[in-house]
């Protein structure tokens, strides 16, 4: 446990506030959340690397930076509550656990969530419900939402997930772009304003649902 540690306060050091990660929350949660506890046992002891790394069903764990820089693109606070589509490993999920009141976190793959889950619930992250099903339509019932984060490339700003962001400044980060590239990007409503910045070139496994792709190749 105190090698994973020392790993983590590396990782932290080295790969994000060296480019340019800067809020303190974000960088404290990503010093606390154990990423190897969200890994295959083999895969554990590159917990740390520079990159993502596969949890099966053709699904990944983000790169730590990116975790990072996402979390930091949504300017979280306390009281916000937050909707993530798509669950995964549950690694972002228990990093925004840290840092918001409530989390909503929607993933298509039972299995998946039902281990995330369990991960979750081992480390006290009683602030986060876990639900199986499409992410591209969003939580209706909880709607609106603070803050929403997509952890899968789209082609756009599903309508539903549109329609639960907040009115009051609430802000989405989403990966925009086709099958193979995507950029991150930050939306922010105001009223019926959606203002958009753009911010890094990435990849991420596709949405697939009402509002993304209709199947895993992207199409």
């Amino acid at each position: 446990m105190y090698y994973f540690k020392e790993l983590r306060e590396k990782m932290v050091e080295e790969q994000l506030v060296l480019r340019g990660i800067k809020d303190k929350r974000v960088l404290s949660a990503m010093k606390i959340i154990p990423r190897e506890l969200f890994l295959p046992e083999k895969l554990k002891p590159v917990a740390y690397d520079d990159g993502p790394l596969p949890i099966g069903y053709g699904q990944t764990i983000s790169q730590p930076y990116i975790v990072a820089l996402m979390t930091e693109l949504l300017t979280i606070k306390e009281e916000d509550k937050i909707l993530e589509i798509g669950t995964g490993s549950g690694y972002q999920s228990a990093i925004l656990s840290l840092l918001a009141q409530k989390v909503f976190t929607i993933e298509k793959i039972e299995r998946l969530s039902k281990k995330a889950k369990s991960i979750l619930n081992k480390l006290g992250c009683i602030n986060v419900e876990e639900i199986v099903g499409d992410g591209s339509v969003g939580f209706a019932k909880e709607a609106p939402f603070d803050k929403i984060l997509v952890t899968a490339g789209t082609p756009f700003f599903p309508l539903d997930l549109k329609n639960q962001l907040s009115p009051n400044f609430g802000t989405a980060v989403i990966p925009i772009g086709d099958r193979h590239m995507q950029t991150l990007t930050k939306i922010v409503r105001e009223g019926d304003t959606f203002k958009k910045e753009e911010s890094i070139p990435c990849m991420f496994v596709p949405l697939v649902g009402k509002y993304g792709w209709q199947s895993e190749n992207g199409k």
